[in-house]
């Protein structure tokens, strides 16, 4: 059970390593775009591609769904980002059913693990398998593996390295459920050793930058917001008018006695906006309407650049 590319590279493990995959629930094909077509997940397009029996239920306690799954006598269910289960669905197999989430938890439950833990300045992360049960991100821990993060790493870096990682994770779980080779471990005694960082879902708002704030705090920020669903501010020219700004990536210049949202350029190869207490060298960025580009390129076509300033 999976939808976004993230739950892609668990499957395709299991296919590959010969596992009888009998079923993938993924979710419903959903309109996107200018044309709003119909998009299939990333899930979907590989289980599709491989020949396995898909199914795309809209309500998961639909008796019809209920049934279909019933039907296909799964001894195992593996989740990796997908949507909260009712207990009839995860309760189902004999073995039970986990869940893969990227993050060591007891820390990060929640809907955006890997983001928070780039935000929050986390020097590692990793993912753990876990048994569902009612509460969300919960059950008993399984497995887990620890994966640095860099200083400069993006969120799409850690992404794509917990993905492999995961998938892994992934095999080495279902086959100690197999064999009954397991020793389970209740979140509740870990979590009432150290103080929890959540996890919670990511608005649009979140992404909004403070330039008040110390720049390393910013620049964390950015760091895990990218590439998606990115920091952004809000630029404006000299004749008042308003551009959305989404920054990618930005270093960190110490320096001292700024003015927050302060913005300097020479117009040819930087762009800076002052933090509290440091200028932030925006390298990768994108304006509304326009692709990602280098800043370099952005101030090569945009005109009045020396005359900009960051809307409060």
């Amino acid at each position: 059970m999976g939808t976004p590319e993230f739950a892609v590279a668990s499957l395709q493990a299991l296919v590959e390593n010969g596992y009888k995959v009998v079923g993938v629930i993924t979710a419903p094909d959903k309109p996107a775009g200018r044309g709003r077509q119909l998009h299939e997940s990333a899930v979907k397009k590989y289980a599709v591609e491989k020949g396995l029996y898909v199914m795309q239920p809209e309500k998961l306690k639909n008796p019809d769904f209920i049934a279909e799954l019933e039907s296909l006598k799964a001894d195992l269910q593996v989740v990796v980002a997908f949507r909260m289960l009712p207990e009839v669905v995860w309760n189902m197999p004999r073995l039970g059913t986990f869940n893969l989430h990227g993050s060591l938890l007891p820390q990060y439950r929640g809907a955006a693990p890997l983001n928070w833990a780039v935000i929050n300045g986390e020097k590692e992360t990793g993912v753990t398998t876990f048994l569902l049960s009612h509460e969300i991100d919960t059950g008993a821990i399984l497995f887990q593996e620890i994966m640095p993060i860099g200083e400069n790493d993006t969120v799409g870096e850690i992404h794509d390295g917990l993905m492999e990682i995961g998938a892994l994770l992934v095999l080495k779980t279902v086959d100690a459920l197999a064999e009954g080779n397991y020793q389970a471990i209740q979140q509740d005694k870990l979590a009432a050793s150290e103080s929890l960082s959540p996890a919670p879902k990511i608005f649009k708002e979140d992404c909004r930058i403070d330039w008040n704030r110390p720049g390393e705090e910013i620049r964390n920020l950015i760091r895990g917001l990218s590439p998606y669903p990115t920091a952004w501010t809000e630029l404006e020219d000299e004749h008042g008018k308003t551009y959305a700004l989404k920054i990618y990536f930005a270093e960190k210049e110490p320096a001292q006695n700024l003015t927050p949202s302060a913005l300097k350029t020479d117009g040819k190869t930087y762009l800076k906006i002052a933090a509290a207490d440091s200028w932030l060298k925006i390298t990768d960025l994108q304006l509304s309407g326009k692709k990602r580009m280098k800043a370099i390129e952005f101030l090569r076509g945009f005109h009045g650049a020396d005359n900009l300033k960051v809307k409060p």
